[in-house]
């Protein structure tokens, strides 16, 4: 075997271990974790996942029911994998692409612009869990500080500065996204 071959065997057993369903047992459906539900796209690849996020309570997400994929890299867990949304989502830590800007997602070490601490990004102990986890707190509590949407930053910056607005930019494009995410979540 080869030591790249060795690599991919690695990762789908990390996976594998993650998550006992994937050998059929379908433990998430018996017993989701509040807020998600994960699986794979497709049978035969491990590496590519989907997954629903429901908007979190007493937030502007709230009802919404958004579709995002975790792709995973081969060396997976020594790299984290990348995360998008597939359904359309207004927020200053997601791209106007639909990739997630969040801590977790970074690659390990250094960050060589001096803003995350090496603990906040990547670690091969995380999982598909606590990456939602972080997912649900970003929708919750969003980073307008470091942004990945500067026009979403902008906006909600406003918003907060605007408190009495009660129809916000911000607001607004949320709730649209909130309402389209409800008509297309079972596509």
């Amino acid at each position: 075997m080869t030591a790249l071959s060795s690599l991919h065997v690695n990762a789908a057993n990390a996976i594998l271990h993650q998550f006992p369903e994937l050998r059929g047992v379908s433990e998430l459906n018996k017993n989701p974790v509040e807020g998600f539900s994960a699986g794979l796209i497709d049978d035969n690849d491990l590496y590519r996942w989907e997954v629903l996020i429901i908007g979190p309570p007493d937030t502007l997400y709230e009802g919404g029911v958004f579709k995002a994929h975790l792709t995973f890299p081969k060396d997976y867990p020594l790299r984290p994998p990348k995360m998008k949304f597939i359904t359309e989502i207004w927020h200053p830590n997601v791209d106007k692409n639909g990739d997630v800007c969040i801590s977790i997602l970074h690659e390990p070490g250094e960050d060589k612009y001096g803003y995350e601490k090496p603990e906040e990004r990547w670690l091969p102990i995380h999982t598909v869990e606590t990456i939602m986890i972080s997912v649900i707190s970003m929708l919750a509590d969003p980073n307008g500080d470091s942004p990945a949407n500067v026009d979403a930053a902008l906006s909600i910056q406003l918003q907060k500065e605007w408190r009495e607005d009660r129809n916000g930019e911000f607001k607004r494009k949320v709730a649209r996204c909130v309402r389209k995410s409800q008509e297309t979540a079972f596509e």
